[in-house]
């Protein structure tokens, strides 16, 4: 079955470690995003200064907005590490039938003891 072409399994061991890094620093990120970009409302005036609502509520549009891309870009990291782990799997239990398969179903190519 094979056409001798080889898929190199810790690589793509090295691709699932770096997302799974990079989810971790997406979680600071929405974590940061969602806690510590918080602006009060009186941070941009008081009644007398008649933008200022609509400054606070622009704030909080735009504040949302990146969570949202934040929420995004950790779903589309987080699906391409469950693919790309699923994927190696699938490898490494090729790998492995081909390997009993070439030792005729004896656990080796030196074959059984029995």
């Amino acid at each position: 079955m094979s056409n001798g072409m080889r898929v190199d399994l810790s690589a793509l061991d090295e691709v699932i470690r770096k997302l799974l890094g990079l989810l971790g620093d997406m979680e600071s990120a929405k974590t940061k995003a969602k806690y510590e970009t918080n602006i009060p409302s009186s941070a941009f005036g008081n009644d007398k200064f008649l933008e200022s609502n609509a400054l606070h509520a622009a704030h909080e549009e735009e504040k949302v907005r990146i969570e949202n891309i934040i929420r995004g870009l950790h779903d589309l990291i987080e699906k391409f590490g469950t693919s790309a782990s699923k994927v190696k799997d699938k490898y490494a239990e090729q790998e492995m039938a081909v390997e009993k398969n070439m030792g005729g179903g004896s656990g080796g190519p030196k074959g059984s003891a029995y």
